[in-house]
C-alpha cells in the first residue's frame, strides 16, 4: 500500500513595492510588512538611487529610481510613503498600472487631486487605501465598539490633543510646496479621521493656524472645532511646538465618557483607556498596541481579496476637503 503525502498548497503572497524611502518607511512600514507571512517586499523606489539601494540591499529587494520601471517589476501593490506632493502622481500612475495602492496621509495636496484618485481607482476597480493607522489601535477599536453599542449615549463632544516638539529642519514637512502645511496636515489629518470614525460625517469645520514658537513656511500650531451631522461637536489642538507632548482623546456622551491617553505614541509605551458609564464603576485598562501591524495586516488582507479596504480613497478625499475648509476659512478671516 502506497501512502500519499498531502500536498502543501503554497500560500499566495502579496508582492509589495515601496515608493518613498523616508524614516517612517525604513523604520516602521518595511519592518512591519516583513513580519506579515502573506506579504513580501520585492521592489524599492526613490528618486535617489543610492537611498533605494541602501534599503533594497538590507532586505533583498530590487532598487529603482525610475517609477515606471518600478511599476513594471513583479509587484501587486504599492505603498506610497513619499513627500505629500508626490502622492498624487505616484497614485495615478500606480492605478493606471493596475497596482493596488496604500498611500500615506494626507492623500494629496488638495481635494481636486484626491477626487481624481478616488474616481480613477473606482472606475478602474483598483483597491485603494489610505494609512490612517490610528483607527486600528486596539483601544481605538474598543472605544468605537462602546460608541456603536450606544453605551455612552448620544455623543456630546470629542476632544483630541496631539502635541509634539518638532523644530524646523530640511524635512519636506517644513517646505509648503511639498507638504501643503504643518501639523494640521501632518497630525491633524489623523485627528480629523478619528472625528469621522467616532462621530460620523462632519457638517462644518473651522479653526486657527499660527506660528507660536517656530517660524517657518508652515504653521507650528493649529486648533479647530467641528459640528457633526448627527449632532455634537469635536475640538482639537495639534502642534509641533510642545516639548512636554500632550496626547489625549476624550469622548463625552449623555450616559458616560471614554478617555484614551498615550494612544498617539510609540508602541513601546502602554496606552490607557478609562471608561466611565452612568450607573457603573469607572474602569481603566492599559494596553500596548501595534497599530501599524494591525493596519498593514488589514490592508494586506483586503488587497489579497481584491476588495476595497476599510479606510479607502473616499476617506482620504473627505479628509483633505475638511482640511481645506479649515485653511480657507482661516485665510478669509485673516484677510477680512
Amino acid at each position: 500500500m502506497i501512502l500519499l503525502k498531502p500536498l502543501k498548497l503554497k500560500r499566495k503572497k502579496l508582492k509589495w513595492g515601496i515608493a518613498g524611502c523616508g524614516k517612517f518607511s525604513e523604520n516602521s512600514v518595511i519592518p512591519t510588512l516583513m513580519k506579515l507571512s502573506k506579504s513580501e517586499i520585492i521592489s524599492i523606489y526613490s528618486s535617489d538611487i543610492n537611498r533605494a539601494k541602501h534599503l533594497g540591499d538590507k532586505i533583498g529587494a530590487e532598487a529603482f529610481n525610475d517609477f515606471h520601471k518600478f511599476l513594471q517589476s513583479d509587484i501587486d501593490a504599492v505603498y506610497i510613503g513619499s513627500a505629500n506632493s508626490d502622492h498624487h502622481w505616484q497614485a495615478i500612475e500606480s492605478i493606471k498600472a493596475n497596482k493596488k495602492v496604500l498611500c500615506e496621509k494626507p492623500l494629496t495636496l488638495n481635494s481636486i487631486q484626491a477626487k481624481e484618485i478616488l474616481e480613477l481607482s473606482k472606475n478602474n476597480k483598483v483597491p485603494f487605501g489610505v494609512n490612517f493607522a490610528y483607527r486600528f489601535h486596539p483601544l481605538i477599536s474598543k472605544a468605537k465598539e462602546i460608541i456603536d453599542k450606544q453605551s455612552i449615549g448620544k455623543i456630546i463632544a470629542i476632544n483630541i490633543h496631539y502635541m509634539v516638539d518638532y523644530s524646523p529642519n530640511e524635512n519636506f514637512r517644513f517646505i509648503k510646496a511639498k507638504s501643503g502645511g504643518g501639523p494640521l496636515r501632518d497630525i491633524g489629518s489623523h485627528v480629523i479621521d478619528l472625528f469621522r470614525f467616532f462621530g460620523g460625517e462632519i457638517e462644518r469645520i473651522e479653526g486657527v493656524l499660527d506660528n507660536i514658537v517656530y517660524k517657518s513656511e508652515v504653521e507650528d500650531f493649529a486648533l479647530g472645532y467641528a459640528k457633526f451631522e448627527k449632532g455634537g461637536y469635536g475640538s482639537f489642538i495639534v502642534s509641533f511646538n510642545a516639548k512636554k507632548s500632550s496626547n489625549r482623546i476624550q469622548i463625552i456622551g449623555y450616559n458616560g465618557s471614554i478617555e484614551i491617553e498615550n494612544v498617539i505614541s510609540q508602541k513601546i509605551f502602554p496606552s490607557k483607556i478609562t471608561i466611565d458609564l452612568s450607573g457603573e464603576r469607572k474602569k481603566a485598562f492599559f494596553k500596548r498596541g501595534d497599530k501599524i501591524l494591525a493596519a498593514l495586516k488589514s490592508f494586506q488582507n483586503s488587497f489579497l481579496k481584491n476588495e476595497t479596504p476599510p479606510v479607502s480613497a473616499y476617506d482620504g478625499y473627505i479628509n483633505i476637503k475638511l482640511i481645506e475648509e479649515i485653511e480657507t476659512k482661516w485665510m478669509q478671516k485673516k484677510n477680512s
